[in-house]
């Protein structure tokens, strides 16, 4: 039976080859140090646990609207009056699946076949299998490394055309972990806003922020902004509740509306119980919250020093998310690789490291590196790494 050609448009993930790898050499026996984790490694703070549990035990178990509850709709609404300053109302904010599921959504009901969305490079894997799934077009515009993998003004203005929909901005970033500025956001905002094109904001790892850095929304640049913006955002990274799968979506009532309509017909509602849980993760205490944050900046800190010494490697040191974005290509050459992407299987199968290629992400000469495990399992892992090049270097 032949598939559906959206299917077979379908690029395979070579994130998920590299972990069933992993998984693979770990049931043999071998020690692996897994550093593709794109979850964080605390477990759901308790008050969000004992507020799911509550709400079960209270008959909160049946279906909710498709939008989602109107009392996390309000939570959400509240959090970004009190974090961005922003007004919405219920109309204008959807609840999904994860924020995945509500990207997934909303390429679904604003894309047409033939479509364009601009996707910065490098970038998160979905982003263009989810185009590609609508209908649409990937464009791909390089964020180069002296930028700090960001894209200008200019590079955006001349990938635009008469078919460009939506462009995507994830800040923080996953793979980078950079975050564009306001007057970066601003300057690009202002060219979306000539060319009536939609600003798709991810803005998942807002809370996971490093430094004197800041994560700066484009919708609350102004209100023309906020018009053409359509911000995704979750519980998942910030409240350690990736399993949970929430997320949601605030911006034009239309798109919104249209959204709902759609979810009403694939997923029903989202998870009752995963709901109110995430309504006592907006509305609880946010200590854990902090605290976690606080764990990832000293791991960062620390880990990014040695990740340094290794020959031939070079990073820009994240401002937020939790992860570490190398270039290998130098590191790759004196280990006597053609490229990266070898020097990524060798070291799963030779050093036990896995770690997740940037091939994968649209840049082949970085790797990525996940520090949302121990910092004692990092510190061995990026050893391992250290060694494994020293030793190919000096044997050839």
């Amino acid at each position: 039976m032949n598939l559906a050609h959206r299917v077979d448009a379908l690029t395979p993930s070579s994130t998920l080859a590299i972990t069933a790898k992993a998984k693979e050499l770990k049931s043999q026996g071998l020690d692996i140090i897994g550093l593709g984790a794109g979850e964080p490694d605390f477990n759901t703070p308790e008050n969000i646990i004992e507020a799911a549990y509550r709400s079960m035990r209270e008959g909160f178990t049946k279906y909710t609207p498709a939008a989602g509850l109107p009392e996390l709709k309000k939570a959400i609404i509240t959090k970004l009056e009190q974090d961005q300053g922003l007004t919405y109302k219920p109309s204008e904010i959807i609840i999904g699946n994860g924020a995945k599921h509500v990207l997934y959504t909303l390429f679904q009901v604003i894309l047409n076949e033939g479509d364009e969305v601009i996707i910065p490079t490098p970038y998160w894997v979905s982003y263009p299998e989810q185009v590609k799934l609508a209908g649409g077009i990937p464009v791909y515009v390089e964020g180069k490394e002296e930028n700090d993998y960001k894209i200008t003004p200019e590079q955006l203005n001349s990938a635009i055309t008469n078919k460009t929909k939506a462009i995507i901005i994830n800040s923080p970033s996953n793979p980078t972990g950079m975050i564009y500025s306001e007057a970066e956001l601003a300057a690009l905002g202002e060219i979306c806003l000539e060319h009536n094109v939609l600003i798709v904001s991810d803005e998942i790892y807002e809370k996971l922020v490093y430094g004197e850095n800041k994560h700066v929304s484009v919708a609350q640049i102004s209100p023309s902004f906020k018009d053409f913006t359509i911000i995704i955002n979750g519980v998942s990274k910030s409240h350690s509740m990736t399993g949970w799968r929430i997320g949601y979506a605030a911006g034009h009532e239309r798109i919104v509306a249209a959204m709902a309509d759609l979810a009403s017909h694939s997923t029903s509602n989202p998870t009752t119980t995963s709901q109110y849980g995430a309504i006592e993760a907006y509305n609880g205490p946010q200590t854990a919250v902090e605290e976690m944050r606080q764990a990832f900046e000293e791991r960062l800190n620390i880990i990014y020093d040695k990740l340094v010494e290794i020959p031939g490697v070079e990073c820009k040191k994240p401002q937020g998310a939790f992860y570490l974005y190398p270039n290998f290509k130098e590191a790759a050459q004196i280990a006597g690789f053609e490229n990266v992407d070898q020097l990524v299987e060798a070291l799963l199968e030779e050093a036990l490291v896995a770690v997740i290629p940037g091939s994968s992400f649209g840049s082949p000469d970085n790797i990525r590196i996940s520090y949302a495990t121990s910092l004692e399992a990092l510190e061995k892992a990026v050893d391992r790494i250290h060694s494994f090049v020293e030793k190919k270097n000096n044997n050839r």
